[in-house]
């Protein structure tokens, strides 16, 4: 994930890049197309998730994206979608969240209320990955891609989980409108994890007031 420039930025389109009129094409992909495309969604996680020197997290290589990719692939219901110009740009995927609730296990705290609500009613979608080619209208690019994801499968709350470490990837989701709830640890894992939220339409939106995202690399606890 990617960040925007900051305000009064602008960054010219490099190489082969296209710029910021070029139409984008949203795509939903089966797992035949997806397996097709693998070397390139591959190459996008690496472009996209680029670390600055001075960062000291270390980002998973591409290798490990695949091997992720292909092991959610498996799971029922998993969908993608890519944005799309002559080349990749972006893409979202995920599959929809069960309504027992196992896929907060672990999540330090009392849940909140409207999202346990939302989850039991089958509206939420985890998003395992979402990828932006750094690009004047990445938020733009990342808003279409995952309100596509979240409209085909009629969910109307998404969710992900971010290592804490990875500070750059929050930021962006932050800038994307996502909001940051709290901290959550899987029983075997050793990683602690942001759980972010992003509501769909206005009465989602209502359902969370109250849960706000921190500035900078902190949830709402200050982490």
């Amino acid at each position: 994930m990617k960040a925007e420039p900051g305000r009064g930025q602008t960054r010219k389109p490099r190489d082969g890049e296209p710029s910021a009129n070029t139409p984008v094409r949203l795509r939903r992909l089966s797992r035949w197309l997806v397996e097709g495309l693998r070397e390139d969604l591959a190459g996008l996680y690496v472009e996209s998730r680029a670390t600055p020197p001075s960062d000291p997290y270390r980002r998973p290589s591409g290798q490990n994206f695949l091997n992720r990719l292909i092991t959610d692939m498996r799971r029922p219901e998993f969908a993608m979608v890519i944005a799309e110009t002559d080349s990749l740009m972006g893409c979202a995927f995920g599959f929809p969240v069960g309504g027992d609730g196992s896929w907060w296990l672990g999540f330090g705290g009392a849940l909140p209320r409207s999202i346990e609500q939302l989850t039991v009613s089958g509206n939420v979608f985890a998003f395992a990955d979402i990828l932006i080619r750094p690009h004047p209208q990445d938020r733009e690019l990342a808003r279409c891609v995952q309100e596509r994801l979240l409209t085909d499968h009629q969910a109307t709350l998404g969710a992900t989980l971010v290592d804490r470490a990875d500070r750059q990837a929050l930021a962006a989701l932050r800038s994307w409108g996502w909001l940051d709830i709290g901290e959550l640890r899987r029983p075997t894992g050793a990683t602690t994890f942001r759980a972010l939220v992003f509501p769909l339409g206005e009465r989602t939106t209502a359902r969370l007031e109250g849960l706000v995202t921190m500035p900078g690399g902190g949830g709402p606890d200050g982490a």
